[in-house]
């Protein structure tokens, strides 16, 4: 199953400097833009630990012992279309198509107390309430709702580990703040391990809460203050499994008890209100202790001013912001580009307590020395183009990823680097094991500061891994064999592009013999190549190619979420090969024309839950990753002007500023890090190279901020919609006689100008 983003839509209203020293401009990204609604409209600060959002309804994960086809929709939590709001939680993935989380549901309700959630039909019928997009305010660091059923303003905002709530009420004297430990994300009914609250006094509470999901061993401990004393309290227990319980009946722990524990509780917490009186919520996270997690609230908000840490959170969402200064052609697209930003810069998500403590892979506490500790590495899609963007823009921060990557590697019982991590696990999600790739490239482009043999010596390892999706049978044959695995052409593929980026590695550091090895296994895609169909095909353990076989097909197909007109592409590292061994540079041209023109039938929509027809360009299916670098693949044929033409095209269908903007999943982040690098002019096709592959900017112009103190700027001549096509490139005054620039042309500083036109240079290049 694949990812989604969030459910969220509301405007993010982020405060973008257009230069280092111009008056700050209102610029409003749209904080959730996907066609499948999985973004999220809560409050978090750049790559927070803390995500705060509300959430839309509680599907469960099954419905009569089955997967549940609807909760898809809520793998952010959050659906635009919805009409209630059941709570807010404090966190989230951003565009997962699968997912977990949804960690500590809070609920402000006044009247009677209703510990259930009610359903959307009835909404009275629970503790949830009806809720307006007009009184939706979504900004940076800070979303706002009216909670119509029970006239209550909910306000929120964040630090990095901390979550601070406030909520006007009315007058009442049945004011209520619910804790709900039942709810989460993808939830059903055995996934709460164990749950466990301690009131400590009349204003805070600790806790933790133990679940079995995606992430199957995850524990996330909590400390939870008021700025209100609370006049009474209790819980209710809806576990019915529960068989042994104890000498605990001597205590009524319903109310006013001050230890709760179990595997289905809510809790709630009274007060009585005045007219627009204000109750104020700190919620701090911690992987570790619930006294770390105090700790992480005292040092980030010890004080309750909710406008302060709004602010200052805005902040370092505009210092993030203008690392790319942009001139656009229009608002839309200056929105659209921020979006981006906003978006790239949600995951990976910091694990890291203040004092520098996190939660291991070996479930056991460690100390991160050097290097904050990140998780949520959803390496299938941001091995692509987000990881190689922070390679730019956040080299220190994709350096301390690196040293999460070794540090998860180290602790790994199967000496494995990360797949799919999150929350101290590896969800094992996707296919390949593309953290080489994360880990290579930033290495050769010289942002980690670790141990690179070392590094090298776990991407080693993890390729040599023979039990893994196939690996024994790849090192073997040279394939993964279609009996064998159900992805068998897309892990083979896969596996050679990593095993080309372990080999830049070696040569990196000098190491002949593992260059000289996996050198010869990135040539493994030509294996799965079958020269009749002229298709990447399944191949059988005898060595001939499956016979049934359906080009357009993603099920069962031997694909990972694609189909083999797409994943026929997918051979980044080496382009030039590929189309050889398919005919040349005019033939392969006319089959990439067909990828973009022709049309799917409505049958291939069926097989796909997270893909609809918005989100594909004939058989381009920009949705979903394989085929992201395809348009770029033009370049090396003989009509490169397709490239220019094809990505501009991709720039105005896939990404727009409305709620729905976005013709895929997000995929934290990797479809706006395509997104931003397009705009800019230029791709990362294959990281672990230092080349860029040039394509046709749709900016005005831009200027990187550099973390070493220079600039590059990419300017344009003659932009417009129409003039798509790139006549000359310059390059720090010279004309640029190739169709790439390199990682060192960009570090160093510079400007690049396109010049634009209407019609295509067939000259050129």
């Amino acid at each position: 199953m694949k990812k989604i983003l969030f459910g969220i839509c509301g405007l993010l209203c982020a405060y973008v400097a257009q230069a280092q020293k111009q008056p700050y401009q209102y610029v409003k990204p749209i904080i959730g833009t996907e066609k499948m609604g999985h973004t999220y409209p809560g409050a978090t600060v750049p790559f927070g630990a803390v995500q705060l959002s509300p959430e839309t309804d509680t599907l469960s994960y099954e419905q009569n012992g089955k997967y549940n086809g609807d909760v898809y929709k809520y793998c952010a939590g959050y659906q635009y279309s919805d009409k209630t709001i059941v709570g807010f939680s404090h966190t989230h993935f951003s565009g997962t198509g699968h997912s977990d989380l949804g960690d500590f549901l809070i609920m402000p309700t006044t009247g009677k107390l209703q510990l259930n959630p009610g359903t959307a039909n009835e909404p009275q019928s629970g503790y949830r309430s009806a809720f307006s997009h007009d009184t939706e305010v979504s900004e940076a660091n800070y979303y706002k709702v009216k909670l119509t059923d029970h006239q209550i303003t909910a306000e929120m905002t964040t630090s990095a580990r901390v979550g601070f709530h406030q909520y006007t009420f009315p007058k009442s004297d049945q004011s209520h703040i619910i804790l709900d430990l039942i709810s989460g994300i993808y939830n059903y009914g055995d996934k709460n391990v164990w749950t466990y609250l301690r009131v400590v006094n009349d204003t805070l509470v600790t806790g933790y809460r133990q679940t079995s999901g995606w992430a199957r061993t995850r524990t996330v401990y909590f400390a939870m203050t008021f700025s209100k004393p609370i006049a009474s309290y209790g819980q209710k227990n809806y576990d019915p499994k529960q068989v042994y319980r104890g000498f605990w009946g001597k205590f009524d722990q319903t109310k006013d008890f001050p230890e709760m524990a179990g595997r289905k509780i809510r809790a709630y917490f009274d007060f009585k209100t005045t007219e627009g009186e204000k109750i104020k919520i700190k919620f701090a996270l911690s992987p570790v202790s619930q006294e770390n997690a105090l700790e992480n609230m005292r040092a980030e908000i010890p004080g309750w001013d909710f406008e302060k840490v709004k602010r200052d959170g805005q902040q370092a969402w505009n210092k993030e912001l203008n690392k790319i200064a942009v001139n656009t052609l229009n608002e839309d697209d200056k929105v659209n580009f921020y979006t981006a930003m906003y978006h790239t810069f949600i995951n990976p998500t910091l694990y890291t307590d203040v004092n520098g403590a996190y939660r291991g892979l070996d479930q056991n506490n460690h100390q991160a020395k050097g290097f904050d500790n990140y998780s949520t590495f959803s390496l299938w899609d941001t091995y692509r183009a987000l990881h190689p963007l922070f390679n730019i823009i956040q080299q220190k921060r994709n350096g301390d990823m690196v040293s999460s990557m070794m540090a998860h590697y180290d602790q790994s019982s199967l000496k494995m680097l990360p797949v799919w991590s999150n929350s101290a696990n590896d969800n094992w999600c996707m296919s390949g094991y593309h953290s080489v790739s994360v880990i290579a490239d930033a290495i050769i482009k010289g942002n980690y500061t670790g141990d690179a043999s070392a590094a090298l010596d776990a991407c080693v390892t993890t390729a040599k891994h023979r039990s893994y999706e196939g690996i024994g049978e790849y090192m073997d044959k040279g394939y993964v064999a279609s009996e064998s695995n159900g992805n068998s052409v897309s892990n083979t593929l896969e596996y050679a592009y990593d095993d080309w980026c372990i080999a830049q590695l070696a040569k990196k550091l000098n190491n002949t013999a593992v260059y000289n090895e996996f050198i010869k296994r990135s040539e493994n895609w030509k294996n799965v190549y079958d020269a009749k169909s002229g298709f990447m095909r399944p191949r059988l353990k005898s060595g001939t190619f499956r016979e049934k076989f359906d080009v357009l097909s993603t099920n069962g197909q031997g694909f990972i979420e694609g189909n083999t007109w797409n994943y026929s592409l997918y051979v980044p590292h080496n382009p030039e090969a590929m189309i050889a061994l398919r005919g040349g540079k005019k033939h392969f041209a006319t089959h990439l024309d067909s990828l973009f023109t022709m049309h799917l039938p409505d049958e291939f929509f069926a097989e796909t839950e997270d893909i609809t027809r918005e989100g594909i360009i004939g058989n381009y299916v920009h949705g979903n990753e394989p085929a992201h670098h395809a348009a770029y693949l033009y370049n090396y044929t003989t009509t490169p002007w397709k490239t220019q033409d094809r990505v501009r095209m991709i720039l105005k269908k896939m990404y727009k500023p409305s709620s729905d903007g976005l013709g895929g999943n997000d995929d934290c982040g990797q479809m706006s890090a395509w997104f931003i690098f397009s705009s800019l002019g230029f791709y990362p096709m294959a990281p672990g190279s230092l080349n860029y592959e040039l394509g046709s900017p749709a900016v005005i112009n831009a200027t990187l901020n550099l973390e070493n103190g220079k600039t590059f700027k990419v300017t344009t001549k003659n932009q417009s919609d129409k003039n798509v096509y790139v006549s000359q490139v310059i390059l720090n005054g010279a004309i640029l006689k190739r169709r790439s620039i390199t990682h060192e042309e960009i570090m160093k500083g510079g400007e690049i100008q396109f010049i634009m036109s209407a019609k295509p240079n067939t000259k050129a290049l």
